[in-house]
């Protein structure tokens, strides 16, 4: 006999990540979760690792069969309405490769936000080398937008981008190549404006906060590529949901948690 639920009021849109988990809970699919929330959208994970990791040191790395996640997609796409999907931590050539196949399979017509996780705030490698070619290859294709730090931006570029020209050079050429849009974070740059790029073809949207010294930044990339896409979910254009995800992740560095020995961002923001 087939069950029966009453019926809601209000339907929230979907919204998938793909992402390794952080059992810190300020990065991968737990923070996703927390913002997709924090936007009123109801969230779904395909893990993709499992990472034990806290702010400023990642300490092993447990890659998820590319069959299973393949899986945790396909059957997310069979039973919900995904609205939205946004990739984060996919570590290896395989999992990329299984990821784009099944998104090419299932997710015709639904924005795609790739978050190309290479190097954590605290410097470590969460990408294979070998890997790098197949984000180029398989999955920005399939893109609506890319949001490369700093560091990934110069991996894919193979530009030096230390100031905010250079950044608008990588990011044409990079639109160019790939098709799709790109939001050049320039956090890393330290400077006393925290400004991202917003890079389409033959155009550039600029998106300013204050910089904050000091302030927590694990899972900050995580958190902005989360809102982004629950943005569009909720049927922003995408410089509005790059607007309100940058006035969210600047609200949630801004009234970060702090404990004696470390922080966390504030997924739940006033």
């Amino acid at each position: 006999m087939k069950a029966s639920f009453p019926k809601l009021v209000k339907t929230p849109p979907v919204v998938l990540t793909i992402a390794g988990s952080d059992n810190s809970c300020g990065a991968g699919v737990q923070a996703d979760l927390k913002t997709i929330s924090a936007f009123g959208a109801y969230g779904q994970t395909a893990v993709t690792c499992v990472v034990a990791e806290v702010p400023g040191r990642v300490s092993a790395i447990q890659a998820i069969r590319p069959e299973v996640v393949a899986a945790q997609i396909r059957t997310s796409f069979e039973a919900f309405p995904v609205a939205v999907v946004k990739t984060g931590m996919l570590y290896s050539t395989s999992i990329i490769r299984a990821v784009a196949e099944v998104l090419s399979e299932y997710g015709h017509g639904v924005p795609l936000v790739i978050d190309p996780v290479m190097v954590a705030s605290s410097g470590d490698r969460l990408l294979k080398s070998s890997a790098i070619e197949a984000y180029r290859h398989f999955l920005f294709p399939l893109a609506t937008l890319v949001t490369p730090n700093l560091d990934e931006l110069r991996i894919l570029s193979g530009m030096p981008c230390q100031n905010l020209a250079e950044i608008k050079q990588a990011g044409a050429l990079l639109v160019k190549r790939h098709d799709c849009a790109f939001l050049l974070k320039g956090g890393h740059l330290k400077i006393s404006t925290a400004t991202d790029i917003l890079a389409t073809p033959g155009k550039f949207e600029t998106f300013r906060a204050p910089f904050r010294k000091n302030a927590e930044t694990h899972g900050t990339g995580c958190t902005l590529s989360a809102a982004i896409a629950s943005g569009l979910a909720n049927g922003q254009t995408l410089p509005s949901a790059v607007a309100a995800a940058k006035s969210y992740i600047t609200r949630a560095i801004g009234q970060g948690h702090y404990w004696k020995s470390t922080a966390a961002l504030n997924h739940f923001p006033c």
